[in-house]
């Protein structure tokens, strides 16, 4: 069956809310009030709270489609099926149904819905170790669900059983890394057969590239005790995530993601402009790189990261610049930056109203691509000369050059291949691990504890960048809205954009406001009412969110009052006393200020 992705989305959307699921309303790719991750790389980010036992506004039944961006591929990127942006169809209960009702429901979506053949859906469970039990509960369902389609489902034949590697989630990772307390359980996956290629051990969990995963079940049903051993949850939990791209491409019956419609009209524009085909063994690589990052540069611009050396903005200058490189590789030189107002008009067409609106101008997205593309030539060249200079380039100075100047090792080897050198990969590796290493630990620092973990500081933070809302809004206007922020247990850091541009005396009132309103000792609490009252009350809310029917407002005694999830202090005082130390122009009309 041959969907177009806004069918995909229709169809997913009427199942599940005719199974009596509500909207959860998609958040920004940049993760409002949460220090712990720069993206929000799945659909279930914004949903742990609730997960590990808060109570839904919107009940015990949820659904959505949630766009994410995971950095960590970046470098995986080029093969047929790895994409750093992608889109997650997600669904989950809340201590409602479980396995049975969970399994059956996306098989029925799979099957009757969107048409797939059974015969092409195998699946994968828990195999159990140490005293975690095989998950033969869900092995027994999914013989009774193959059944029902005449299909005799045995193990290691149609299910296969895999260690917690495969076939468990927990915000933590396997088992024996799980801290006391922590919740986690066993998932069932499912996968699609495109029959090729054979060969004598495939299954579903082979890196051949004849099966793909296009659904996870996961099931929160244990929490780790302090002596190791597992108990059950109390309230046992569905999260359910599936790749929409995944999904598509097992729709169009081909393995590659890139020649959905969600690429293919990126590839062609791509192939007209330079003169190279996708089709070309040595070419398709590049142009996946090229098409992905250029896709996820313009989501994440959009959603307001600029280019950088810090954080979010560092990740789209990375981007931004091997886009660059792989452009040079593509054409043998720079000048197809024309190409870039092309393909972002080609992105808002293939997404429409979705993620962009008619009304807006989205140009000054192009003009953020093409001006990091340009800076980033003149690195380019300098980066050449290097190489020429240099009579003997070892897998050090080429990692060197790769940290330098962004040279990816392939470019740095071709260039050299027409000398008769060749770079020692081995040596580059041990770098790259060593590097990556030392990212690893500094990524631990600073985003150690998980998704849901807020520390008593940040907490303090995130309430005063209410106060900082409402504080500019007085001083500087009605035209004043919040565009992000971004908290650690150091500083908080608030953008915001205004008509007017802020002078130091006008930066100097809003902390005064700020700390004289901490000082008054106001009582935070919030309330849940329907969103189009709220808003009507004089709420405020993140420009760039979707919010459910059913919102928290939280409000800060008399003074503030504003739409968000949480969590804060309850009494202003104990925030401290907050200082702004920093003030910058992020964009037109845009500011971003620091305070601690």
């Amino acid at each position: 069956m041959n969907l177009s992705h806004f069918k995909l989305r229709q169809l997913f959307a009427e199942f599940w809310e005719k199974n009596n699921h509500k909207l959860v309303p998609p958040i920004s790719l940049i993760p409002q009030n949460d220090p712990t991750t720069l993206f929000t790389s799945a659909g279930m980010q914004p949903l742990v709270p609730y997960l590990l036992g808060e109570n839904h506004p919107l009940g015990k039944r949820l659904y959505n489609i949630q766009r994410c961006f995971r950095s960590q591929d970046i470098e995986f990127v080029g093969d047929n099926r790895h994409t750093t942006f992608f889109e997650m169809m997600g669904n989950w209960s809340l201590g409602d149904y479980f396995k049975q009702e969970q399994l059956s429901w996306f098989f029925e979506f799979l099957v009757e819905k969107i048409k797939l053949n059974p015969e092409k859906l195998y699946v994968s469970v828990f195999i159990g170790e140490n005293n975690l039990p095989k998950d033969t509960e869900s092995i027994k369902i999914w013989q009774k669900i193959f059944k029902s389609y005449k299909i005799n489902a045995q193990l290691n034949e149609r299910i296969f059983a895999y260690s917690s590697e495969k076939n468990w989630w927990s915000r933590a990772g396997v088992p024996k890394d799980m801290p006391p307390g922590e919740p986690g359980g066993p998932d069932s996956e499912v996968f699609f057969d495109f029959g090729y290629p054979i060969h004598k051990n495939c299954h579903p969990n082979c890196e051949c590239g004849r099966f793909l995963e296009i659904g996870n079940s996961v099931f929160m049903e244990y929490k780790k005790n302090p002596d190791g051993s597992f108990s059950p949850l109390p309230k046992k939990n569905v999260d359910f995530g599936g790749g929409l791209e995944r999904i598509l491409a097992v729709l169009n019956n081909n393995p590659d993601l890139f020649m959905s419609e969600l690429y293919l009209p990126i590839i062609e524009e791509i192939e007209k402009t330079t003169g190279k085909k996708y089709q070309d063994k040595k070419n398709s690589p590049i142009i996946r790189v090229i098409a992905d990052h250029l896709k996820a540069a313009i989501f994440l611009i959009n959603d307001g990261v600029v280019p950088g050396n810090k954080e979010q903005g560092y990740v789209l200058r990375r981007l931004i610049r091997r886009t660059t490189l792989k452009l040079k590789h593509l054409t043998g030189d720079d000048k197809k930056i024309n190409l870039i107002n092309n393909l972002v008009n080609k992105v808002i067409k293939i997404y429409g109203e979705i993620y962009f609106s008619k009304e807006k101008n989205y140009q000054f997205i192009t003009e953020i691509i093409e001006n990091e593309m340009l800076k980033f030539g003149q690195t380019l060249k300098r980066g050449l000369s290097q190489i020429e200079r240099l009579k003997k380039i070892d897998g050090k100075i080429a990692f060197d050059l790769y940290q330098s100047y962004g040279f990816p090792l392939e470019l740095t080897e071709e260039i050299l291949r027409e000398k008769g050198v060749v770079v020692d990969k081995q040596q580059f590796a041990r770098e790259f691990a060593k590097h990556k290493e030392l990212s690893r630990v500094g990524s631990i620092k600073k985003f150690q504890g998980g998704l849901a973990n807020k520390s008593q500081q940040t907490i303090k933070y995130h309430t005063a960048t209410h106060l900082l809302h409402q504080a500019l809004y007085d001083i500087l206007g009605n035209s004043v809205r919040q565009e992000g922020s971004n908290i650690t247990d150091e500083r908080l850091r608030f953008d915001f954009f205004s008509l007017k541009k802020p002078t130091d005396i006008d930066i100097k009132q809003v902390e005064k406001i700020v700390n004289q309103k901490i000082n008054e000792g106001l009582i935070v609490n919030f309330q849940l009412i329907d969103k189009e009252i709220a808003l009507k009350s004089g709420a405020k809310a993140f420009f760039k969110e979707k919010y459910p029917q059913l919102v928290k407002v939280y409000s800060i005694g008399n003074y503030s009052k504003e739409i968000c999830g949480g969590p804060h202090v309850k009494n202003t005082r104990e925030i401290g006393k907050i200082s702004i130390y920093k003030l910058e122009k992020i964009g037109s009309n845009l500011y971003r200020l620091y305070a601690k």
